[in-house]
């Protein structure tokens, strides 16, 4: 399957209209990156990353998965999670180091540590997850299956397939993110 310019765009924007999480999402997209370069956040607004992973799904996720997954989140020091997110918002282009201090709370795999990424940098990153894989796969952007416990290496080959489609389509990596994520729901909707 080729992936064009004009796909990503008009998928990005369809995603938009039709995706119930667009509008929050766009909120925080806008507001978090400041948010966490600063001290003055509260839990909500950390935890809400952690389940914007999960329940961007709409069900589709395992449930029992994501709330044990969001209560060993809860169970972090927010001291050492406000420190972690400002080393974090402080080292914008050092992914492995940045997705290794995140996996050191409870709570955080690779690809809620990218979720974390795409939040406080969202003009470089784009969480992972297996349904972009699959569409970067079929688009012939990575090679194999995703990953049963996706590492930073797996992140690394991820991005990089990430920002070469930035760079060719010249778009942001939050329109690469929509058009993406749309690209593969309407995919799984015609079958």
């Amino acid at each position: 399957m080729e992936l064009t310019a004009a796909q990503v765009d008009s998928l990005a924007e369809r995603y938009m209209s039709v995706e119930p999480l667009a509008a929050v999402e766009q909120e925080h997209i806008e507001m978090l990156p400041e948010t966490f370069a600063g001290e003055e956040y509260g839990r909500r607004d950390v935890e809400w990353v952690v389940q914007w992973y999960f329940r961007r799904y709409l069900g589709a996720y395992p449930d029992k998965e994501r709330r044990e997954t969001e209560e060993r989140f809860r169970d972090n020091d927010f001291s050492v999670v406000l420190e972690t997110l400002a080393t974090v918002a402080d080292r914008r282009d050092e992914t492995a180091e940045n997705l290794h201090l995140l996996c050191e709370l409870s709570g955080v795999d690779v690809p809620v540590a990218s979720a974390f990424l795409q939040f406080t940098h969202p003009d470089r990153y784009v969480a992972l997850d297996s349904r972009l894989w699959e569409i970067l796969g079929e688009c012939g952007e990575l090679d194999g299956p995703y990953p049963e416990e996706p590492t930073i290496d797996t992140y690394r080959r991820f991005d990089d397939a990430c920002q070469r489609l930035t760079e060719r389509f010249d778009v942001d990596p939050w329109t690469l993110y929509r058009g993406l994520w749309r690209l593969w729901q309407e995919r799984h909707d015609e079958r």
